[in-house]
C-alpha cells in the first residue's frame, strides 16, 4: 500500500467534462475499503459464532434432530445467490446489489433472532443466506473495479484479515452468549443474531455514503430460465451433501435428489447455450484458460480446506479435550499463516507484477500441511499441529487471493462481477463437497479404528486394571447413543481408558487428511497450467472510461481536460447532469 495514489500511465486520455474520474487515490480507496469490510465482517462472523452455539440453539427451540437443516438452509441460498449478484451486478452496477445484500442479511438475523422453533430458524437462515451470497462476491468485484490488477492483491489481503479475525472472536462470541441464560432479559443465545444489526446498519451507512461507482444501465435479457434451473440443481444436491450422511447415500430420498440434481444441471447448461454472454454464467468465459483454471482450482481449494480443516477443531475438541471456545483460539496459528501468505503474496505481485507463482507455491505448502496433518495422533504434542496450521495458513493465502486477481485480470472489465462469482461459487460448492465427502469417510472409519485401538489396548496391564465395571458401562452407554455425534461421556473415563478411543480417532482423521492430500495433489497439478498474463495497471472503472473515451472521440465527441479525481462521496451512479449517451458506460 506504498503508493500514495492509483494513477493512470500518461498516455491515457483525460476525462470528459462533468463526468467522475475513474481514478480514486489511495484514501479514498482505503475509506471504500472499510465499508466493504463491513459488510464482509457480517457473514465471515456469522459462519464461525454459529459453530459454538448450534446445540444450544437446538435445545432451546426443541429440534435437536432438525438443527442440520438452519446451516443447510444458508449454505444453498447462498450458493445460489451468489452468481446472481455476480451477472446483475455487471449488468445493473455494484453499489445497489452490494447494499441490498447487507440489508436482506440483517433482516434476516432480525428474524433469525426472533425464531419460535428450528423450522422458523431455518427459513430465516435461508433469508439470511441470500444476503450473505453477495457480501463476499460483491466485496471482491468492487475492489476489481476500483484498484489495478497490480495493486490488488495487496487490497485483498486486508479481506482475509477480516475473516482471520472473525474465526477467532466468532467462537468465543458464541460460547459466550450461548452460555448466557438472558441478557437484558433476551435469551443469550439470540444476541448472536441481533449483533448483526448494529454492525450491519452500519455498514449501510458507510457504504450508502462512501461507495459510489460510475455505471449506466444498458438493456440485457435476464437469465432467469439459467437461475431457476440452477435453482433446481443446485437445492437438492447441496441439500444431499449436508443430510446424506444422515439419511444413507443409497437411500431413496438421496437418489431423488441425484435424479433431479443431474437434470437441474443439464437444463441450465442447455439454457446457458442459449443465452450466449447474456447467460448468467457465460459458457465463453470458461473458454479463458485462466478462469477455466481458476474455477476447476477454486473447487479443488475449497474441497480440501473445508473438508480437510473441518476435522482440525474435532481433533482439537475430543483428543486434545479443548472447549469449542478453546479450539477456537487454538487455530489462531493458521489465521496467522492466511494472513501471512496474502500479505506476502500481495506485495510482491504488486512489486513483480507477476502472480503465477503464489498458486503453485501455496498448493506446494497445502499439500505438505496436509501430509504433515496426516502423521499427528493421539500423543502429538499441539504446538507441532500448531505449526502445520501456520504452513497450511501460508498456502491458502498465497493461492485463494492471487487465483481471482488472475481471473479479474484475464477478463472484460464489464465481466469483473460474473468472473470473481464464479471462483466465489464454485469454491463454495468445492467445499460442500468436500465437507460431505470427508465428514462420511470419517464417521465410515473411525469406528473400526477406535475398535481396533481398544482391542489392542486389551494387552496393556495399566488398561485392563483402568477398565474397570463402571468404565465399562460408560464407554458403552456412549457409544451406543452416537458417540460421534455426544463425545461428553469421554470426559466420565479415566484418561487410561479414553486414551484408545482419542487414538482410533486420530487413526480416522489421518484417513481424511490423506485423501485430502491427494485431491489437492490433483489442485497442484491444474495450478500448474495457469498461464501468466501480465497484470494491468489500470482498474476496471479506467479500463471502461478509457473504451468510452475512445468511443466517444471515434463519433467526434471531445473530451475536456481538467476533470481530476473527485472525492469519493461525489461518485455517484447514474449521476445526473452526466453528459454521456445513452447505453454507454460512464467509467
Amino acid at each position: 500500500m506504498s503508493n500514495p495514489k492509483t494513477t493512470a500511465p500518461a498516455t491515457a486520455g483525460p476525462p470528459a467534462a462533468g463526468r467522475p474520474s475513474a481514478e480514486f487515490t489511495h484514501r479514498q480507496i482505503l475509506t471504500i475499503l472499510a465499508g466493504l469490510m463491513m459488510g464482509m465482517f457480517l457473514a465471515a462472523l456469522d459462519q464461525t459464532i454459529m459453530a459454538t452455539a448450534t446445540r444450544t440453539i437446538a435445545d432451546d427451540l426443541h429440534g435437536f434432530n432438525l438443527q442440520a437443516w438452519a446451516t443447510t438452509a444458508f449454505l444453498i441460498t447462498s450458493t445460489i445467490s451468489t452468481p446472481l449478484y455476480g451477472k446483475l451486478s455487471d449488468i445493473y452496477g455494484r453499489r445497489g446489489f452490494f447494499l441490498f445484500a447487507i440489508t436482506i442479511f440483517v433482516v434476516g438475523s432480525m428474524l433469525c433472532g426472533l425464531s419460535q422453533n428450528m423450522y422458523e430458524l431455518a427459513a430465516f437462515r435461508a433469508i439470511q443466506g441470500i444476503g450473505a451470497g453477495g457480501l463476499m462476491s460483491m466485496a471482491l468485484a468492487i475492489i476489481g473495479d476500483i484498484v489495478p490488477p497490480r495493486e490488488r492483491a495487496k487490497y485483498q489481503g486486508l479481506f482475509l484479515a477480516v475473516f482471520g479475525t472473525a474465526s477467532v472472536i466468532g467462537p468465543l462470541l458464541g460460547g459466550f452468549f450461548a452460555g448466557q441464560d438472558s441478557i437484558i432479559g433476551i435469551t443469550g443465545w439470540r444476541w448472536i443474531f441481533y449483533l448483526n444489526v448494529p454492525i450491519g446498519v452500519a455498514a449501510l451507512a458507510v457504504v450508502a455514503k462512501v461507495l459510489h461507482l460510475p455505471h449506466t444501465r444498458t438493456d440485457h435479457r435476464i437469465d432467469w430460465p439459467g437461475a431457476l434451473a440452477l435453482i433446481v440443481g443446485l437445492v437438492p444436491l447441496l441439500t444431499v451433501a449436508e443430510q446424506g450422511r444422515e439419511w444413507g447415500w443409497d437411500s431413496p430420498r438421496a437418489f431423488a435428489c441425484y435424479i433431479i440434481g443431474a437434470l437441474g444441471i443439464v437444463a441450465f447448461v442447455l439454457a446457458e447455450r442459449a443465452y450466449g454472454d447474456e447467460a448468467l454464467l457465460p459458457l465463453r468465459l470458461f473458454k479463458n484458460k485462466t478462469v477455466a483454471v481458476g474455477s476447476i482450482s477454486s473447487t479443488i481449494i475449497g474441497m480440501a480446506m473445508f473438508g480437510g480443516l473441518l476435522t482440525v477443531p474435532l481433533y482439537l475438541q475430543i483428543v486434545k479435550g479443548s472447549s469449542a471456545t478453546q479450539a477456537g483460539l487454538q487455530m489462531i496459528p493458521f489465521v496467522i499463516g492466511i494472513m501471512a501468505g496474502s500479505i506476502t503474496a500481495g506485495q510482491l505481485i504488486a512489486r513483480t507484477g507477476r502472480y503465477r507463482i503464489f498458486p503453485i507455491i501455496g498448493s506446494v505448502l497445502m499439500v505438505a500441511a496436509l501430509v504433515l496433518f496426516a502423521t499427528i495422533g493421539a500423543d502429538t504434542p499441539l504446538w507441532k499441529t500448531m505449526l502445520i496450521m501456520v504452513v497450511m495458513g501460508l498456502g491458502l493465502g498465497g493461492n485463494m487471493q492471487p487465483m481471482i486477481t488472475a481471473v479479474q485480470n484475464a477478463v472484460s472489465p464489464r465481466e469483473i462481477g460474473v468472473a470473481t462469482s464464479s471462483v466465489t461459487f464454485f469454491r463454495s460448492m468445492g467445499g460442500t463437497l468436500g465437507t460431505a465427502i470427508f465428514l462420511s469417510v470419517l464417521f465410515n472409519v473411525v469406528g473400526g479404528k477406535v475398535l481396533s485401538a481398544y482391542t489392542k489396548a486389551g494387552s496393556d496391564p495399566a488398561f485392563v486394571k483402568a477398565f474397570t465395571p463402571d468404565q465399562q458401562q460408560i464407554l458403552a452407554q456412549g457409544q451406543s447413543s452416537g458417540g460421534l455425534n455426544d463425545t461428553s461421556f469421554l470426559g466420565k473415563l479415566s484418561a487410561v481408558v479414553a486414551h484408545p478411543f482419542k487414538v482410533g480417532f486420530s487413526d480416522g482423521i489421518q484417513v481424511v487428511f490423506i485423501l485430502a492430500a491427494a485431491v489437492m495433489v490433483v489442485g497442484l497439478i491444474v495450478v500448474l497450467f495457469l498461464p501468466e498474463i501480465p497484470l494491468s495497471q489500470r482498474s476496471a472503472q479506467q479500463q471502461r472510461a478509457d473504451d468510452v473515451l475512445a468511443a466517444e472521440n471515434s463519433m467526434g465527441v471531445p473530451g475536456e481536460v481538467g476533470a481530476g479525481p473527485l472525492p469519493a462521496g461525489d461518485l455517484d451512479e447514474d449521476a445526473p447532469g452526466d453528459p454521456v449517451p445513452a447505453g454507454k458506460d460512464n467509467g
